[in-house]
């Protein structure tokens, strides 16, 4: 099939044949698996993995792929959809999900998954190298930021490989890197109000080069810097998971109401 990427869909297709062998033996998909492919494009992982005679369901907003897709593989279940609006929970089965994420909504898919994680066995995914190093970063990484903390609080995660630009068509501005989200339930460190964990986390890192007693100042004074043991001189990027946790449970069990808008 000849088909132009489409940019509004951010569409890079793989076309490495030992890059999908590599994914293929990090998923190691199994017969038993219900698994969820995003963005499958021209199927380079499709083939492979409806080889392992699980049960696959392929996520794909592009009608002309989805319906060659179909064509070509009778015995796949095809979405025509977008994956930032897919009902991830429809399944009773925990599943595993897949897929060579379109670089333009990466991120809005990560919080998504975050969503829907105590339905999700395990997830593969080829990102931005950026972005995953992003993902995985530690306190005091220059990486380290929001992303690493929402999505720490609630995966284990390991970057698997690199991929280099010349995988794909078209060749993509950026380099890739394979990462493997594991859901952690228990998390290691509950919130007892997540959403508010959410918005304290996104308050500390509104502004990464302010120091917390400017960033938290609509949540915390300076007597509740010294409650909880933490610098107000330091900055977000400093603070683990379990901080920032403690941090919005102490705000909760004091029923502050911040003043300060957040996005």
């Amino acid at each position: 099939m000849k088909h132009r990427a489409r940019k509004r869909f951010g569409q890079n297709f793989l076309i490495d044949s030992s890059t999908v062998a590599a994914i293929i033996a990090a998923v190691h998909p199994e017969r038993h698996d219900t698994i969820i492919e995003v963005g499958p494009g021209h199927g380079a992982l499709t083939g492979p993995l409806l080889a392992s005679g699980c049960e696959l369901h392929a996520l794909e907003i592009d009608r002309d792929l989805a319906a060659d897709l179909q064509r070509r593989y009778p015995q796949l279940s095809v979405h025509l959809c977008d994956a930032l609006e897919f009902d991830y929970a429809q399944f009773k089965k925990k599943k595993r999900i897949v897929g060579n994420l379109p670089y333009n909504i990466s991120t809005p898919l990560l919080f998504q998954f975050e969503r829907f994680s105590t339905g999700i066995h395990d997830i593969h995914v080829m990102l931005q190298k950026e972005v995953v190093d992003r993902m995985i970063a530690a306190p005091a990484d220059s990486n380290y930021s929001r992303l690493s903390v929402m999505l720490q609080y609630r995966f284990a995660m390991e970057k698997l490989f690199e991929v280099a630009a010349t995988a794909f068509v078209p060749r993509p501005q950026v380099e890739s890197a394979m990462v493997r989200l594991l859901p952690q339930c228990p998390v290691p460190w509950p919130a007892r109000n997540e959403m508010l964990f959410a918005r304290v986390v996104a308050a500390a890192f509104a502004q990464r080069r302010k120091t917390l007693r400017n960033s938290l100042k609509g949540y915390l004074a300076a007597p509740d810097f010294a409650a909880l043991g933490i610098d107000p001189r330091s900055r977000a990027q400093e603070l683990g998971v379990a901080q920032f946790v403690s941090i919005a449970d102490y705000v909760g069990a004091r029923h502050v109401s911040p003043k300060l808008s957040r996005t």
